[in-house]
């Protein structure tokens, strides 16, 4: 497996500054009608833009169908790839680090591999996102003589239909059962051990607490939003990275060039900027409780003789302020005199930690002092990366490049020691850390997930002893989640909470006359059975979790082409769904929301706020329809 490319960075053209000036009436401020802030009139849907009609489906089920035709492929066959959720239109989208790589010449693709909708009262079937039940009794076929009640007469016709139809009858009830019992588990076996029986009726069978519950995002009175700015996109001449945002109690904070730069949650306006040496190049996603977190950029600003400046500073930033706290870089055992270059940084309570194929290292988030780095292995073994949050945690490689050994270790984020080991099965080349607390890890085993979302099977590990609680098999034509398979802390579109983890499905027909749907269903982590969780996105839309808030889980729901996305909140016991916000479906909102690629943006939301943003920009972004294209887009209710 090829490395990624390293991002090139050609001297900056133009800097990024404060959001446009406000036209008349606020910044923001929608021009009349009222419904568009971005100063457009409603328009008709854009011919193959985001979301729009596709040729009608062929006649739904029960529909009297025409002559029969020679078979085509069959349920579950790869079709070729759809553009998705805020596809970027116009220019596709340019290699660069971290970036998504072209699909690989006769891989299939995220096909559909989904069963047409049954009519309104029907038991669910073998369901999309769920273990396909195995078969029971094979029903002999009839026989001329007794046991037909006939007299031992050939059946007629009519006969045969209704014990065809009493059949199928008994097959879809039985189907009902298995699927409300949570039953069909035709996952993968592992040496852990497994316990009898799966979470259900909104407990935690590990730790015998109740599911959902406890969060702090309310519906508001009115959860329609309005647009309250935008942010234009830095002028650049190369792929630059700009992941990296984050919320405080004051602030909306975004990587910019060269720069990082907090905002006013309403209004938009820059209350601080932090100028930075170079681009930055990581970002801690986790953030203290008094709102610091740590990044790293590079050492220069690109020059003539130099455009690739090599990323080995790390920093530590109080997002309340606006200060950069402490900047350093630190050497290695096999960087030698040269500063060791980082590829990626985390948080742990106050342990700010950094890791490369050059080395590791980690610090005082206060202080910037040196707390320890990784022991020099005498079997070529390194720190590939660090997952933080709640606990440390930490992917460790041995062995040769053709033959790596990944070793999955919970750390003591003060001194670093190990405190249990995992070693991941042969055929993994790259793991991501989705969770420290619980710790579960993700990866693509011998990659066989083939839809490039760097997932094939979730395993769930005990921290305290490096058991392996269980396996979870996470089909990519089935699942949705990504990961981005050389960033140890990179997953997106999951949540893990209440002793389960949280997946979309992929996207599939729906019930209406013209667009996808799909769900969000769970799996429990110390069985690796799925639950009986299911949230549907509803027709034309389609979802995928962002985080947990207490034991509910909150969601993205990417609209259809002629509405607004919505935040809802899903109670992690019922799976009741509460909708926190609409945004507008104005034309000219509508296509500001989807120019951001749901696989290649940050979204943030928090109390009626949220906030979506580019994790990276390049010259030839255009995803903008319109020509405009942003950095960010902020939409808030009341």
């Amino acid at each position: 497996m090829t490395q990624p490319p390293q991002p090139p960075n050609e001297p900056p053209q133009g800097g990024f500054g404060a959001p446009q000036d406000p036209p008349p009436g606020g910044f923001g401020a929608p021009t009349p009608p009222p419904a568009d802030p971005f100063g457009k009139q409603p328009a008709t849907p854009p011919a193959g833009g985001f979301g729009a009609p596709q040729t009608p489906p062929p006649p739904g089920y029960g529909y009297p169908q025409g002559p029969p035709q020679q078979p085509g492929p069959g349920y579950g066959y790869p079709q070729g790839p759809q553009p998705g959720y805020g596809y970027p239109q116009g220019q596709p989208p340019q290699p660069g680090y971290g970036y998504p790589q072209a699909p690989v010449p006769g891989r299939p693709q995220q096909g559909y591999g989904f069963p047409q909708g049954m009519p309104p009262g029907q038991p669910p079937q073998q369901g999309y996102g769920y273990p396909t039940a195995p078969m029971q009794q094979q029903y002999p076929p009839l026989q001329n003589g007794g046991g037909n009640g006939n007299g031992g007469k050939k059946f007629t016709t009519r006969m045969q239909i209704v014990v065809a139809a009493s059949v199928a009858v008994v097959l879809i009830v039985a189907a009902g059962i298995w699927f409300a019992s949570g039953g069909g588990d035709d996952g993968k076996k592992e040496e852990a051990s497994q316990s009898s029986g799966g979470a259900s009726e909104g407990k935690d069978t590990r730790q015998g607490g109740t599911v959902g519950g406890g969060g702090t995002e309310k519906a508001p009175a009115d959860p329609k939003s309005r647009v309250t700015f935008q942010l234009p996109e830095p002028k650049v001449t190369d792929v630059t990275k700009v992941d990296g945002s984050w919320l405080t109690d004051k602030a909306y904070v975004k990587t910019g060039l060269n720069e990082i730069v907090g905002y006013d949650m309403t209004k938009g306006t820059k209350l601080w900027s932090i100028p930075l040496a170079g681009q930055l190049c990581g970002a801690s996603r986790h953030m203290s409780k008094d709102f610091k977190t740590a990044v790293l950029f590079e050492e220069g600003k690109p020059t003539k003789d130099k455009k690739y400046q090599p990323c080995n500073q790390v920093g530590a930033i109080d997002l309340n302020t606006g200060k950069l706290m402490w900047s350093k870089s630190v050497t290695g055992a096999t960087s030698g005199d040269a500063p060791v270059r980082f590829a990626e940084i985390t948080l742990s309570g106050t342990t700010v930690a950094a890791a490369g194929t050059e080395g590791g290292a980690a610090f005082d988030l206060g202080t910037g002092a040196e707390r320890w780095k990784p022991k020099v292995s005498t079997d070529s073994c390194y720190d590939t990366g660090y997952g933080g949050g709640e606990a440390l945690a930490v992917v460790r490689k041995c062995g040769t490049y053709d033959d790596p050994q990944l070793v999955i270790q919970a750390l003591n984020p003060t001194t670093g020691a190990p405190l249990s080991s995992y070693k991941m099965p042969p055929g993994v080349d790259y793991a991501s850390i989705v969770s420290t607390k619980p710790l579960v890890v993700a990866a693509d085993v011998g990659d066989t997930a083939g839809d490039g979302s760097g997932i094939s099977d979730f395993f769930s590990i005990d921290a305290s002893t490096g058991k392996l609680l269980t396996r979870i098999a996470a089909d990519g034509e089935k699942y949705a989640a990504r990961c981005q398979s050389t960033e140890v802390e990179s997953c997106q579109k999951l949540a893990v909470g209440n002793n389960r983890i949280y997946v979309p499905t992929e996207d599939h027909e729906g019930g209406g006359e013209y667009g996808d749907t799909n769900e969000i269903v769970s799996f429990d982590l110390t069985t690796g059975k799925p639950t009986s969780d299911r949230a549907d996105a509803g027709d034309r839309y389609t979802m995928f979790p962002l985080r947990m808030d207490g034991g509910n889980i909150i969601a993205y729901k990417a609209p259809p082409y002629d509405k607004g996305g919505q935040i809802v909140s899903i109670d992690g016991s019922t799976f009741k769904q509460t909708v926190l916000m609409e945004n507008p479906g104005a034309a000219s909102v509508r296509e500001a929301e989807s120019s951001f690629s749901s696989d290649y943006s940050e979204m943030l939301y928090s109390a009626g706020r949220l906030f979506i943003s580019q994790t990276m920009i390049s010259k030839t972004t255009g995803s903008s329809l319109s020509g405009k294209d942003y950095l960010a887009v902020a939409f808030g209710t009341g």
